[in-house]
């Protein structure tokens, strides 16, 4: 739902790139689970300047604490609503297979990077790393039980 950024002053806020489209997220006594799985709880948070979103999390009372939370923010399980059919949350890709459909083993995905025209998919395999964007002409099949994604690469994707 959001990425924490850098802090902002000495008493524990940090800029916050939101990505949710509930303007609730973020009111006092949210409940978020950040990237690395440490529950966070809004504690208040504002518009600064018009445009950039400022958060504090309870517990987080100085500019070291805040530099901490920098990544990705995600919702509680239990208040997450239901995706639409070929959607998925992002921490259910990240450590998943990723096969060709020719079966060729590509990687693990070990990111989201959100692009400006549609996501990608990170996969890292030995000391490389290949971004596939997420869109169905190539991402063609995901399987969260199965922990697969299959991909139908384009000529010159995984060179």
């Amino acid at each position: 739902m959001g990425e924490i950024g850098k802090p902002h002053g000495t008493d524990g806020e940090a800029y916050m790139v939101a990505i949710s489209d509930d303007p609730h997220r973020f009111d006092p006594g949210s409940r978020l689970v950040h990237g690395n799985g440490t529950p966070l709880v809004v504690e208040g948070s504002r518009i600064h300047r018009g445009t950039r979103l400022l958060v504090k999390f309870e517990g987080v009372d100085s500019r070291n604490a805040a530099e901490l939370l920098r990544g990705p923010v995600y919702v509680n399980e239990d208040q997450r609503r239901d995706l639409e059919e070929g959607h998925y949350w992002q921490h259910e890709l990240v450590g998943c297979r990723v096969l060709t459909v020719a079966g060729n083993d590509v990687g693990e995905v070990s990111g989201v990077v959100e692009g400006p025209a549609q996501d990608l998919i990170s996969v890292a395999h030995e000391d490389k790393t290949f971004l596939v964007p997420l869109v169905k002409e190539i991402v063609v099949d995901v399987d969260i039980d199965a922990r697969r994604v299959t991909i139908a690469p384009p000529a010159g994707l995984l060179d």
